[in-house]
């Protein structure tokens, strides 16, 4: 196949992109909004415990199922395009309130977790199917895994950096301001966060390539909805009923590289607890090389696993 998996635009490789003045200004009063709501949620942790903060986030997340009455129909009719009459209504506005209320404990976790003892901020994270990745790693050609907009996808680098893997983060240059804050905190923080690189969508091929060829742990969500361009690869899946294309670039790297495939999945549960379920592999032979058909049995067996989960987890849907 001999399709250019990505464009090569002049775009910065690692690290976060350059900001003009008003950018900066942006950052700066960020910032201080986020440090102030750390230091209250903190606060908040400390005098009534973390099972209180989970409480709290609770309650704040079913506040906003009420007032924001917009987003909760907008997440009702999603549920429905993609579910049709698997939820009956009153299942729908359920899930619906149960997403504001995961969606706020996952931020307000997100925002304090490097003020938590690191012992007891590790206990709260569980895994499975890690020997899936270790094989992988083992053949010393990488191992790509592959997210989706199904929970709070970006914890799941953050839960395999902390297991000691070398992290190699493929991410959406517009990301928010909160995500590149909390970085930064994560960074002065966990050792292991300062060996994590990012990439960027647009990123050279070649600098993932090298991420491959360096045995890294490569991560990057594959359901993008939204274009970057007529020269990106995408695949045409089945998934809930429906034909949707999704990116296929960086796995179409990672079969050129015979990396490793499998898929992922973050899963919150009470109390600030996460689950990673590792599914996979994706593609059996990895050393056998690119062909079209491989390319297209991994990426169906990718839309198969989103299915299943958004079954299953309702209020973990995002973007799918």
């Amino acid at each position: 196949m001999t399709d250019s998996p990505m464009t090569t635009e002049a775009v910065p490789t690692t690290g976060t992109a350059p900001a003009d003045g008003a950018q900066a200004d942006m950052g700066r009063w960020q910032r201080v909004a986020f440090s102030t709501i750390r230091g209250f949620l903190w606060g908040f942790a400390v005098l009534f415990s973390l099972r209180g903060l989970y409480l709290f986030g609770q309650i704040f997340g079913t506040f906003e199922w009420l007032i924001n009455y917009r987003r909760r129909r907008r997440y009702r009719r999603r549920l429905k395009l993609l579910l049709g009459d698997a939820l009956t209504p009153q299942q729908r506005r359920v899930e619906a309130r149960r997403f504001f209320m995961r969606l706020r404990c996952d931020k307000i976790f997100y925002l304090i977790f490097d003020k938590i003892p690191r012992e007891k901020a590790l206990a709260r994270f569980h895994y499975h199917g890690t020997e899936l990745i270790d094989e992988a790693l083992a053949r010393g050609r990488g191992c790509f895994t592959a997210m989706s907009h199904h929970g709070s996808y970006h914890v799941g680098a953050m839960l395999m950096a902390l297991r000691g893997y070398r992290i190699v983060a493929v991410r959406d240059q517009r990301e928010g301001g909160m995500r590149k804050f909390i970085q930064e905190m994560y960074d002065r923080r966990y050792p292991e966060f300062q060996r994590m690189r990012v990439l960027y969508a647009d990123t050279y091929p070649r600098d993932i390539y090298r991420a491959f060829g360096e045995n890294y742990l490569v991560g990057a969500a594959l359901d993008i909805h939204h274009s970057r361009g007529d020269q990106k690869r995408t695949v045409a899946v089945n998934i809930l009923g429906q034909q949707r294309s999704f990116l296929a670039g960086t796995l179409q790297i990672a079969l050129r590289s015979g990396a490793g495939v499998v898929q992922a999945f973050v899963i919150s549960e009470k109390n600030f607890h996460y689950r990673l379920d590792i599914l996979g592999p994706l593609v059996e032979n990895p050393e056998g090389g690119e062909t079209a058909e491989m390319l297209d049995s991994a990426m169906q067996a990718y839309a198969r696993n989103i299915e299943k989960y958004t079954l299953r987890y309702p209020n973990h849907v995002s973007r799918v």
